[in-house]
């Protein structure tokens, strides 16, 4: 099968869309996700996998720490913009939480540190243990067939 064939048939799986964030001398970084999975309970374990040639990856391997923010129906543009579909020059306001940032008014936002990372193909699985959690209520962002949805009642 070629690549293109398997895309297609893999955006056949709705997600929900999350940022993952870290923090470098300083500087929050950002890049949207959609290839997340809770993964133990105990330890609290989670898993979100990013491409080897993300900029994103050399910053969660230096800061061995990171935040993943699950995005509200509200925050398409969020996820448009630290997927680099929408190009902005000012730096994004996240908020702290913890030592991280996340993106204020998720569904979600969790803080990890780096538990392990295995290689998988031309992705890193970056494993983290959740060391806090803060829950909002809402509706979530979804993806599907390489587009944004939302949910409908």
């Amino acid at each position: 099968m070629d690549d293109r064939f398997f895309r297609n048939a893999m955006g056949k799986f709705a997600t929900g869309i999350t940022v993952v964030s870290t923090e470098i001398d300083g500087e929050a970084h950002g890049m949207t996700a959609n290839a997340f999975v809770s993964v133990s309970l105990s330890p609290k374990l989670i898993l979100v996998s990013i491409d080897k040639r993300a900029r994103m990856l050399p910053l969660i391997q230096k800061s061995k720490k990171f935040a993943v923010s699950f995005l509200s129906a509200q925050q398409q543009t969020e996820s448009m913009r630290f997927a680099g579909q929408i190009k902005e020059e000012t730096p994004y306001n996240f908020e702290q939480f913890g030592e991280l940032p996340v993106i204020q008014g998720a569904l979600a936002n969790l803080t990890c540190n780096l538990y392990n990372e295995v290689e998988a193909g031309d992705h890193i699985l970056f494993i983290g243990e959740v060391t806090d959690l803060k829950v909002n209520e809402g509706d979530p962002l979804l993806y599907f067939g390489g587009q944004y949805r939302k949910l409908e009642e």
